[in-house]
């Protein structure tokens, strides 16, 4: 893009955007960024922590009424499928911020990566199957290996093989669509509510039941992950290496018009989207119209979750962007943590492991836990940095991928610590 820098000076200055063009520190918009995708992980996650019917089309037993419509329509408006792309843009954004790294150090940047990678895996089995089912790692772990062959893609490569990926699946989508519509037109097999009830005991039940549940539900995840998100996330890897090819975090000012013209795509056509996905898995779910619906998600979500992001940034840069920077970035330094303490919390609250209150908690109560539980992340995290260099799980991860000792305690002259 070739839109000339502003001449004036910024609302406030962003030192961290020359230190990265020169080897320097973290960019703080790419924490905020981070943090926010973050929060809207967590909006979604806890609707399937919390309830064993999420996802299956049919509603919770004893949780009708208007107020819990609403949050169901909220979260899957403008939530679902949104906020894991944003996550996966990040993803690859950073990755080249990794190789830029390792050459700074004079490292070899495959065994580095593929090292995090085995750590993310690893960690992502263990989250699995004691967790949360619905885990992510061990995905971006997977796809990291297809990110780490493509990675001396040219950004305008990277781009177009990200939307002919997009478009492949969304046109996928439409063809089962046709079929499904031809055949008769599917629904919800008659065997889910008891399946959802079993499943709901089983997560009330001691930890073994729990395990055995996850377990039990890992199948039908890893089929979801597989042909739903990976596609979508693996188009998001490529888009942010693109991005992060070109700097474009590091300093958005050079990008003004194109932040406002990704908000009007995203708030327009993006959002549009997004109501027909809610509308069909709400509404008519195990239908043709949904698959359709899930195929044309998988064109417009990417635009809502650009219009979030370049809103963020747009705040970041703008005169209350201190404020915002200081509210997200702590999280976003410490997603690793945050992620898995999202899953524990929301594990102790709704399974057997803790109050047992799967299937007690109504989806508009699951939208106030969701924003408490980030406010008191945000804070933590906040109170963490002042004294650590990196999160408590994002240390080991760091030290396994290095192969080295980081520092554990913030030194008050040190600069932030790199990606």
């Amino acid at each position: 893009m070739n839109v000339r820098p502003r001449t004036e000076s910024p609302p406030h200055p962003r030192p961290a955007a020359a230190a990265q063009q020169s080897g320097g520190a973290r960019l703080p918009q790419v924490d905020a960024l981070r943090g926010f995708a973050l929060f809207g992980i967590l909006m979604v996650n806890i609707t399937y922590l919390a309830s064993a019917y999420h996802g299956t089309g049919l509603e919770d037993p004893g949780f009708g009424g208007p107020l819990n419509a609403a949050a169901r329509w909220l979260v899957a408006v403008f939530f679902e499928a949104k906020f894991f792309l944003l996550f996966s843009f990040l993803f690859g954004y950073s990755f080249t911020l990794q190789i830029d790294s390792a050459e700074r150090r004079g490292a070899r940047f495959t065994p580095r990566f593929l090292r995090r990678l085995t750590g993310l895996y690893v960690i992502g089995v263990v989250h699995a199957v004691i967790l949360f089912p619905g885990d992510i790692l061990t995905l971006y772990a997977v796809l990291g290996l297809i990110l780490l062959a493509l990675r001396r893609l040219r950004p305008r490569t990277a781009v177009r093989t990200a939307v002919t990926l997009l478009v492949v699946t969304a046109a996928c989508y439409a063809l089962l669509a046709l079929v499904l519509h031809q055949a008769g037109g599917g629904g919800i097999p008659a065997s889910t509510a008891s399946d959802a009830a079993q499943a709901t005991e089983a997560l009330r039940g001691g930890p073994g039941s729990v395990v055995r549940a996850h377990l039990a539900q890992l199948p039908d995840v890893a089929f979801l992950l597989v042909f739903f998100q990976a596609p979508s996330a693996l188009a998001a890897f490529l888009l942010g290496l693109a991005a992060g090819r070109r700097r474009a975090l590091a300093d958005t000012d050079r990008h003004e018009r194109f932040l406002k013209r990704l908000q009007w795509a995203g708030f327009t056509v993006g959002l549009l989207g997004g109501v027909v996905y809610a509308d069909a898995s709400l509404n008519h779910p195990g239908s043709a119209y949904q698959v359709l619906a899930m195929g044309l998600d998988v064109l417009t979500a990417p635009l809502l979750a650009a219009g979030y992001a370049a809103t963020v940034l747009r705040l970041v840069r703008g005169r209350r962007g201190g404020a915002v920077t200081a509210a997200l970035a702590p999280a976003g330094r410490m997603s690793l943590t945050h992620y898995l303490g999202q899953s524990l919390v929301c594990a102790l609250l709704f399974t057997g492991y803790g109050a047992a209150l799967v299937g007690r908690v109504a989806p508009a109560g699951l939208v106030a836990i969701a924003l408490a539980l980030f406010a008191v992340q945000t804070v933590a995290a906040r109170w963490w940095l002042r004294q650590h260099a990196y999160g408590p799980l994002e240390w080991p991860l760091r030290s396994w991928t290095t192969l080295s000792v980081p520092p554990w305690r913030r030194r008050d002259d040190a600069h932030p610590p790199r990606p």
